[in-house]
């Protein structure tokens, strides 16, 4: 069994994969500074797995902490890299806490990773280093465009911060995953996405509007040149997602990819708008939803959704669940959190 470390495991995303991984075997230590997260979520692994991973509560920040946990762990094979802070809008006016968390970080662990005999390395980038795409859907050759925030800069910088470090650390191969939007839970309804505070992504914030938590959502904008005037988004369920990593993963402990840094997207192929996301949730819920249209949001794109044509031909993956399956696992998730509190 080959040790992973999944740093930011106990996040929405980190944690599906965490469950994944163990499902497939893998022995998995997970770094979280619960920032953003709960240590109860590792009760949830546990209960679907049946297998609680070893977890260390660590800030990356700190870079005496990261060398001390390589050299108690050596024997690591490959880091699955969630661990940053991710709100857009806070970028925009907190700077410099994005560029020491999701860089510093990272120049940390690849120094780590460098010292070793081998290692793979998955980095959790986005589709916002794509910006407002000249053409859709969006391929891997795509130009990066300038970043419209601190945030989406720092996948780009972090992206570019790989790059430079395997042309040089024959040891070290890497995937860059640019994710579109991770939406739902598990089907367990053990684990989910649980924002701290107000929800920044539009998932949550329908499904706590529909549970009565917030009075009402607001869409930002309907005069998009979109079929509907709203904003399109690639939503792609977070167990699909969760998949991807593995498989990204495999892909590199097995000798299997093309060059020491590869880069691939990971979408369902299809733009669905928010109206639509809307739709979903009151067909696969029976709630109507209580929403307003109101004003477009700063730094907003009109539409981006993903050509998946290199990561189902050349990782042998692609997504198995609709947008109605991730809303109807997404509401699930919602009573069930909701009913656990009362």
């Amino acid at each position: 069994m080959d040790k992973i470390l999944v740093t930011g495991g106990l996040g929405f995303i980190g944690s599906h994969t965490v469950v994944e991984l163990q499902n497939e075997g893998y022995e998995v230590v997970i770094i979280d500074d619960l920032s953003n997260s709960s240590e109860g979520v590792l009760d949830g692994i546990t209960a679907i797995t049946g297998i609680k991973p070893i977890f260390e509560q660590i800030d990356l920040k700190e870079k005496s902490l990261v060398e001390d946990f390589f050299k108690r762990h050596n024997d690591i094979k490959g880091v699955i890299h969630f661990a940053a802070s991710k709100a857009v809008g806070e970028s925009v006016h907190k700077p410099l806490l994005y560029y020491e968390n999701n860089i510093g970080t990272l120049v940390y662990l690849l120094k780590e990773l460098s010292k070793l005999p081998e290692a793979a390395f998955i980095f959790s980038s986005s589709c916002t280093v794509y910006g407002q795409a000249d053409e859709l859907p969006i391929t891997e050759s795509a130009p990066v465009k300038k970043a419209e925030s601190p945030y989406g800069n720092t996948k780009q910088i972090g992206e570019e911060i790989i790059q430079d470090t395997c042309k040089v650390a024959e040891n070290l191969k890497a995937i860059a995953l640019r994710y579109f939007n991770p939406v739902g839970a598990h089907p367990s309804c053990k684990i989910g996405e649980l924002p701290i505070g107000v929800p920044q992504n539009l998932v949550p914030f329908i499904t706590q509007t529909g549970i009565g938590l917030r009075e009402q959502l607001s869409v930002f904008g309907d005069d998009y040149p979109t079929p509907d005037g709203t904003c399109i988004r690639d939503y792609i369920h977070v167990v699909d997602l969760a998949k991807a990593h593995v498989v990204a993963l495999e892909r590199l402990l097995k000798h299997k990819n093309k060059s020491a840094y590869e880069t691939f997207n990971l979408g369902t192929g299809t733009g669905s708008s928010v109206l639509e996301v809307i739709e979903s949730f009151e067909r696969v819920s029976g709630e109507k939803l209580n929403y307003k249209i109101v004003g477009r949001r700063e730094g907003d794109v009109i539409a981006a959704y993903a050509d998946t044509k290199k990561a189902n031909e050349e990782l042998g993956w692609k997504t198995e669940l609709s947008l109605d399956d991730a809303m109807l696992s997404a509401w699930k998730w919602e009573q069930a959190v909701r009913s656990e509190n009362e």
